[in-house]
């Protein structure tokens, strides 16, 4: 068992013993519904995005896109790779096997983080769809001004640290 899982078992388990103290039998039936419920979504999609993220492989010009975006691209690279992240659209379930398919075929670490962070803080689809209807466009403006470097700078640190820890 790898550390992390150890880690989110601990979490599990944890939690568990909250519910059931706070909430009884009842609190802990009533989470492990939401939990099938929620795995069973996700057992839909998840092989489904693998599918579509190996199909992507075949046909995403990955040497293009690696040749701007690839270790050797620096911080223009980091910039494209944030920029680009803001435009991907759709959720996690095409993003990340997305970025893992350009990290496969060769794309910089740290340009790929840049990308991650990109999408997860822009998302231009999301802010189009839910945030600037719900939240209204003086929010927007002021949320993605107030962060608009973070994605260049996790791809920035993210290269500090890969030269620093090989």
């Amino acid at each position: 068992m790898t550390a992390a899982a150890l880690a989110i078992w601990t979490i599990v388990v944890v939690l568990a013993l909250a519910v059931l103290r706070r909430e009884g039998s009842e609190g802990l039936l009533a989470a492990g519904g939401t939990a099938v419920q929620q795995g069973k979504a996700l057992m839909m999609r998840l092989p489904l995005a693998l599918l579509a993220a190996a199909f992507l492989m075949q046909v995403l010009p990955v040497e293009l896109l690696v040749s701007v975006i690839g270790p050797q691209s620096g911080l223009a690279g980091i910039l494209l790779a944030t920029i680009v992240g803001g435009l991907l659209p759709g959720g996690p379930m095409t993003s990340f096997p997305l970025a893992l398919v350009v990290l496969q075929g060769g794309a910089g670490l740290p340009q790929i983080v840049a990308l991650i962070a990109g999408w997860s803080v822009f998302a231009m689809h999301r802010v189009m769809a839910y945030e600037a209807p719900i939240m209204g466009w003086r929010f927007v403006a002021l949320r993605l001004s107030s962060s608009l470097i973070l994605p260049f700078v996790a791809g920035v640190i993210a290269m500090v640290l890969t030269t620093l820890l090989p």
